[in-house]
């Protein structure tokens, strides 16, 4: 049985996504296919009460595994992770997070993941907002690889059923959506 505090902020973040994200016309998507509708994620999590509310739902998600940090592609991940962040300290039960660069920076410390240290042997959860292909959380998963952290799971508000979880099996990646796209009627 779902936790009824997961239900009300479940129930809060899809009237929320529906009525702020969820645009109806046509579009083209990053992977270059067009669609009837585009979900924003961003109109969401970087709302205060989006937020709260994915950073809240996903903590949840992630009780009882045994990870090391979560983080994701930028920019779909940022502002989940930021959230994520606080809220997690907020409730006594700090995740560290992480943002993966598309391409390691040419200055600096060069880095493509950045965020607290990850080391070798690290498990953890990538996080998006919305997953189509997974071409995103596969590409962050390839910069993980490099540096030897395993990251077997993946988290996202929507997944439009167009591929990713198949995708990303492939590649070791068990995906879990806060929502699917047909809980909108899409």
């Amino acid at each position: 049985m779902e936790n009824p505090e997961k239900s009300e902020l479940k129930e809060k973040l899809f009237n929320l996504l529906n009525r702020e994200a969820l645009k109806r016309g046509e579009f083209t998507l990053s992977s270059g296919k067009t669609s009837n509708y585009y979900l924003d994620g961003r109109l969401i999590t970087l709302s205060p009460e989006g937020a709260y509310l994915v950073a809240g739902i996903i903590l949840q998600m992630l009780e009882g595994n045994k990870i090391d940090a979560v983080g994701g592609p930028t920019l779909g991940a940022d502002p989940i992770t930021g959230a994520l962040a606080a809220v997690s300290y907020l409730k006594e039960c700090p995740v560290k997070t992480f943002i993966v660069r598309k391409q390691a920076k040419e200055h600096g410390t060069k880095q493509q993941v950045e965020g607290p240290a990850l080391k070798k042997g690290d498990r953890v959860v990538l996080v998006d907002d919305v997953a189509t292909s997974g071409k995103a959380i596969l590409e962050a998963k390839q910069a993980l690889d490099r540096l030897g952290v395993i990251a077997e799971k993946a988290i996202v508000i929507v997944d439009r059923n167009q591929g990713a979880a198949q995708n990303l099996a492939k590649a070791g990646i068990e995906l879990e959506s806060i929502f699917k796209i047909a809980d909108f009627g899409l």
